[in-house]
């Protein structure tokens, strides 16, 4: 749940440390495509069917929790569930997928979630039985979505079904048209995920505007371009296989342990030598697992880190602590260190207030293996494959999509269709494109539809986009 690869002994022996690690595969990702693109500050946006997840990378890394919450009474209520003590890659989950039910509520307002059709039946269009208008129907008849390449033609969507759910149970009730209504769902489900996203990072005391959004999962890049816009980001960076990227974090992730042992006290009160003699203990059993695992001792990394707060308070803040042997001239380090980690958080610090310590921690690691990912001229379209190989970069010919190029398919163009921008105020006749034939250095405009198998992507009247040599999309948002 921290971001690292475990043994197989230690996951048996601790397997309440597993439960949130399918999220952090996905925030990984976000740190993994960060540092290939250059982005150290990213918003890591992984939006599937049922719910989505928001993670914040800073200078590379996830943000991380000591502390989970499990087996919710109400699924996105805190404070309804257990909360597990263990270390996590911290994020927020939201309510808000591609199955999420759309409905009037009795105040006539209308309502997105976080109640989801699930994949069976699933929404309307999927005819499978479902009757619930929900997102993905609202993206249907928006024309975001070709009703005949939903998951590359697999599953044909029925316009025709959503429009009846979306006019039965929100634009009737709503007293609009069918398109306003639709438009109404999309709006509200963005304007949920904004939401937020806007507290999760005011409250880490950062500014949204440091970051670019990275958008994965199925419905991810559909919504991504809206939700920067309505976040006052400039920047989107959408990889190739959104909807499976989730699974690229398994390969980035590193060897890595988490340990921790309890020692209660006000820093000027400890006794250091015990410190010591945690740290010691902790890095041995590190070290020891990391070899077995596989590691090599000269590539190991530990980090010590300890949970401190001025006395009194209910939440602790982690601190990093130095290496080398601590003694009582270590606690004035750690007092200015806490302080600064303190501002940083919450643009103030208290100076006539002790510090006490709850926990020493220590995480050990290797560096994550390296995954290449760089396009290297072969056909990307090859069912619905890419080409994953040797790093070849700085060669690649700026062209339009319109041309052949070298290792290209042809025209990346594969016609237009009507699609409904809420910045145009209606539907405009929008080019489509197949991402398989994009190559590294091809341009897009805006208005524009990116199409994959697992998920699509939307750019807004006035963006723009290039290929970079990873055959990511970097999208420059017109705010």
């Amino acid at each position: 749940s921290s971001g690292g690869i475990t043994t197989a002994a230690a996951a048996r022996e601790l397997p309440i440390r597993l439960t949130e690690s399918g999220p952090a595969a996905g925030a990984l990702v976000g740190g993994y495509y960060g540092d290939l693109t250059g982005v150290r500050n990213v918003i890591a946006f992984d939006m599937g069917g049922t719910t989505a997840k928001i993670c914040l990378i800073n200078d590379g890394k996830p943000d991380g929790a000591n502390t989970v919450e499990v087996a919710r009474v109400r699924r996105f209520k805190k404070g309804s569930g257990l909360p597990l003590k263990v270390p996590v890659i911290e994020m927020i989950e939201i309510g808000a997928g591609g199955g999420s039910i759309a409905r009037v509520d009795n105040l006539g307002l209308l309502k997105v979630g976080p109640d989801s059709a699930g994949a069976n039946p699933g929404p309307a269009c999927y005819g499978l039985g479902g009757s619930e208008p929900t997102v993905t129907d609202a993206d249907l008849v928006l024309g975001y979505l070709d009703s005949d390449f939903f998951l590359g033609g697999e599953l044909r969507l029925d316009r025709a079904a959503a429009e009846r759910a979306i006019a039965e149970r929100v634009a009737r009730p709503l007293g609009v048209d069918l398109v306003a209504a639709a438009l109404g769902i999309h709006d509200v489900v963005n304007d949920t995920m904004a939401t937020a996203t806007r507290i999760h990072i005011a409250e880490r005391g950062r500014d949204p505007r440091r970051y670019d959004l990275m958008a994965f999962g199925g419905a991810g890049p559909v919504h991504a371009y809206e939700l920067a816009r309505l976040l006052k980001l400039r920047r989107v960076v959408a990889p190739l296989r959104a909807g499976a990227l989730s699974a690229l974090g398994l390969l980035a992730a590193p060897l890595a342990v988490n340990l921790a042992q309890a020692y209660v006290g006000r820093l000027d009160r400890l006794d250091w030598a015990h410190v010591d003699r945690l740290y010691d203990d902790m890095e041995k059993r590190a070290s020891d697992l990391l070899l077995r695992a596989g590691a090599r001792r000269e590539e190991i990394v530990l980090r010590r880190t300890a949970d401190l707060r001025y006395v009194g308070q209910g939440h602790e803040v982690i601190v990093p602590v130095l290496g080398g042997r601590l003694s009582a001239q270590s606690r004035t380090a750690l007092e200015e260190t806490f302080a600064e980690t303190y501002r940083q958080l919450y643009d103030r610090h208290l100076t006539d207030v002790p510090v006490e310590a709850l926990n020493w921690r220590l995480h050990g690691a290797t560096p994550p293996p390296r995954v290449d990912v760089t396009f290297t001229g072969g056909d990307a379209g090859t069912e619905g494959r890419g080409d994953a190989g040797t790093q070849r970069r700085g060669d690649a010919e700026t062209r339009r999509p319109g041309d052949t190029g070298t290792g290209g398919r042809g025209d990346a163009r594969k016609g237009e269709r009507a699609v409904y921008f809420g910045a145009a105020k209606d539907y405009l006749r929008t080019p489509v494109y197949d991402r398989y034939a994009l190559r590294p250095g091809d341009h897009l405009s805006g208005p524009a539809v990116v199409e994959e198998r697992e998920s699509t992507l939307l750019i807004g009247p006035g963006g723009r986009a290039v290929v970079d040599d990873y055959l990511n999309l970097i999208v420059e948002v017109v705010l």
